[in-house]
């Protein structure tokens, strides 16, 4: 067994600045436009107002995946931290605050730290400070950087058994098929072999209950949608927002649901010097969230040099919390 000698208060927390590059929200929107189905980047949804909005979509009677997962963390998460074991490093992509993460620690057999990963500079310093507050025996080691790209991990100061990601809330789902693979590959490389990756997905049902939870009675949904436009707005668009209704269909074929803004009318925006026109019911892409089945999620996993070892799901098969393994290079 480990033994682990106590932390000083200038160990528990650690800040690891990478300076990545912050995105340019206009220059982005105008190459997004620009494609023959115009899109925009989904990452820029998340301004104070979205992720006020977004918190509110969770909590909406239709959007089952965020109350789904906590069932499932719930009544697993003791068989999650047994497939982790002990001792092990927990990385984490995003700031770490959530109730998801904070399950997840609690279960942990102690843990030799946590590592969290996130853009937002701010974010992870609070959030940082607030777990070494309530895990007082753990390292926090927060990395300000962008988790889609290549990266080192720091390690903590106590020795680890195994370095292990989590990844819930099935963001995986934003990216393409190859996307997802690419970044499963980084974060084995990130893990080393003998590492492994908690990650939740959103299993492939009922269409119409996919597209309930994206479509909310309340329009709670489409006022997190429409928010990308008021913050291009804010710098130097021309968008009404009045002119675009909110609309994500499941397209059956790709497995995935489009968040999309279609035009209600034949009209021009202007982003700062650029223009573009848009024909009534033409539609603007904004997020996609794809839906699995576990044989296909398991052999994107092996392409990446993963294995599917241990899932757990609730009892309608509605959404999965996956174990997977690093195997050797």
């Amino acid at each position: 067994m480990i033994a682990f000698d106590p932390l000083s208060s200038e160990e528990r927390v650690r800040i690891v600045d990478l300076h990545p590059e912050v995105g340019d929200l206009r220059a982005e929107a105008i190459e997004g436009l620009r494609r023959s189905e115009k899109a925009l980047p989904c990452k820029y949804f998340y301004d104070a107002l979205g992720a006020r909005l977004f918190e509110a979509v969770t909590e909406l009677p239709e959007y089952y995946p965020t109350r789904t997962e906590l069932g499932i963390m719930s009544r697993a998460v003791h068989e999650m931290a047994e497939s982790i074991g002990p001792h092990a490093t927990l990385v984490e992509f995003g700031s770490g605050v959530g109730l998801k993460t904070q399950r997840l620690l609690d279960a942990l057999i102690e843990p030799s730290g946590c590592v969290l990963i996130d853009i937002s500079r701010a974010a992870l310093e609070a959030s940082a400070y607030q777990l070494a507050d309530r895990y007082d025996e753990m390292e926090v080691i927060a990395v300000c950087a962008d988790y889609t790209q290549p990266l080192r991990l720091p390690r903590p100061h106590r020795p680890s058994s195994r370095t292990v990601a989590y990844f819930p809330g099935s963001t995986i789902g934003n990216f393409t098929r190859d996307e997802a693979i690419s970044f499963l590959g980084r974060v084995a490389d990130l893990v080393g072999q003998g590492g492994g990756l908690l990650v939740g997905i959103d299993r492939k049902k009922d269409p119409e209950l996919i597209e309930a939870a994206y479509n909310d009675a309340l329009g709670v949904t489409a006022a997190f949608n429409l928010n990308i436009l008021r913050r291009l707005n804010q710098n130097g668009a021309s968008f009404d927002l009045g002119t675009f209704r909110h609309h994500a269909p499941y397209v059956e074929s790709e497995g995935r649901i489009e968040m999309r803004l279609v035009s209600k009318v034949d009209q021009s925006v202007r982003i700062g010097g650029a223009e573009f026109g848009l024909s009534a019911g033409e539609h603007i892409v904004t997020e996609h969230s794809h839906k699995y089945d576990l044989k296909q999620f398991g052999q994107m996993a092996s392409a990446a040099g993963f294995r599917l070892t241990r899932q757990w799901s609730d009892e309608r098969d509605w959404f999965s919390v996956c174990f997977l393994e690093a195997e050797a290079a």
